[in-house]
């Protein structure tokens, strides 16, 4: 590990912080300001959180189509996206707010999927995969950055220096990487034709994705809205700035502590482990509204999502290393389609039962759903492929 490869991997860590931890998910502890604020509702913020999904979820299905100045198109999309977090600061318009979300997602599902990609296979060709944890760490540390500035930032500049602000340290980030990148070649790469080898449609790879997506659709019920229910009961209000803070602390060491165990224990028993744990974090402010258990539900909720994104894309690139840039895009674009409608439907749940409860027990049912399918799929495929492989030593 030099210096040039410890850049590289940096350099995927700020740009990561930027598109997801600060772009994505600032959006979570700065919405109780909007909504007191701008006398904003439920369903709005929803809204909000749903066209920031759709764009995500456009830029990671076409992010897997992108062959050919892979590097040149990152770096437009991280200024692209830079400047949607300057202008929800600037901006004082609800529709406007709708595209500016819809602009930061898209340009964040084409960042996450195009960062990770090449990263990971710059690592890859130079036998160093063991560390690719390390930058979805950079999730992790967008995330503590936001909840812990966003609330000194909205003291002084309310929640507009907030936007304001993140957006500053975002484009310090993104200079920062143009440095660390400045020598950095990615190659071009040609459509892999179709074959066996190829086929990411067979096989655990299906159950895989669709187990993902809708653990995609079931996180991110709190992923929108954890602060949001914390500051809305009143004995902890005080503490639900640092809730956020707590998601991002233990997302941070979460990606390499989660790839170890990989690396040591099976792949799936991991990735059940961590589907397990999120529905426990997820589901705890239902059954206890203590200091303690809410800030334990976001600790469970930083540790495992971002380790789930983490085995989740190693796991399907060591199925198909050929097929980095295409497998991380398809999976991250059902990750991001059950982002789209899981908002909707918690906001809908919110208003029907009038209680955060409802939608949180929905999105953890829909995590427990996604476990058994991962689980179902996995012995399921291997079974099959046993079956198959004793038909042709027979013949």
């Amino acid at each position: 590990m030099d210096r040039h490869h410890m850049s590289v991997i940096l350099g995927g860590i700020l740009f990561l912080a930027v598109a997801m931890g600060i772009s994505r998910f600032a959006f979570t502890p700065i919405l109780p300001f909007m909504r007191v604020d701008e006398n904003l509702s439920f369903t709005q913020g929803g809204l909000l959180a749903s066209s920031n999904y759709i764009g995500y979820f456009i830029g990671a299905l076409g992010a897997g189509f992108i062959f050919k100045s892979k590097k040149n198109f990152l770096l437009l999309n991280m200024l692209l996206n830079v400047v949607s977090v300057f202008l929800m600061g600037w901006i004082e318009s609800y529709s406007i707010w709708i595209i500016l979300r819809f602009i930061a997602g898209l340009t964040g599902g084409f960042i996450f999927v195009l960062t990770s990609s090449i990263v990971m296979d710059y690592l890859a060709a130079n036998l160093l995969s063991r560390w690719s944890g390390y930058v979805f760490s950079g999730i992790g540390i967008g995330i503590a950055f936001s909840g812990l500035l966003v609330p000194f930032f909205e003291a002084s500049f309310r929640w507009q220096g907030s936007w304001l602000g993140l957006g500053a340290l975002s484009a310090l980030f993104l200079v920062t990487t143009l440095f660390l990148w400045r020598h950095l070649q990615v190659q071009d790469r040609e459509k892999q034709p179709k074959s066996d080898d190829t086929n990411i449609w067979r096989g655990f790879m299906p159950w895989l994705i669709i187990a993902y997506g809708l653990e995609g659709l079931g996180y991110i019920v709190t992923g929108t809205f954890l602060v949001d229910i914390i500051y809305n009961i009143e004995p902890l209000r005080a503490y639900a700035g640092y809730s956020w803070v707590m998601v991002g602390l233990a997302a941070i060491p979460s990606a390499p502590i989660w790839m170890q165990l990989m690396s040591r224990f099976s792949s799936i028993s991991m990735m059940a482990v961590a589907y397990a744990l999120q529905i426990l974090g997820i589901l705890l402010p239902v059954f206890s509204q203590s200091v303690w258990s809410v800030l334990l539900s976001a600790f469970l909720y930083g540790f495992t999502f971002v380790g789930l994104v983490t085995m989740s894309t190693a796991y399907a690139r060591q199925l198909f290393p050929k097929q980095s840039a295409y497998v991380v895009s398809m999976l991250t674009t059902f990750y991001a389609f059950g982002q789209i409608i899981g908002p909707v439907i918690a906001s809908r749940m919110e208003m029907h039962f009038h209680t955060y409860k409802a939608p949180l027990l929905f999105a953890g049912g829909t995590v427990t759903i996604a476990l058994i399918i991962l689980l179902a799929g996995y012995f399921y495929s291997r079974k099959k492929h046993v079956r198959i492989a004793g038909h042709i030593l027979q013949s």
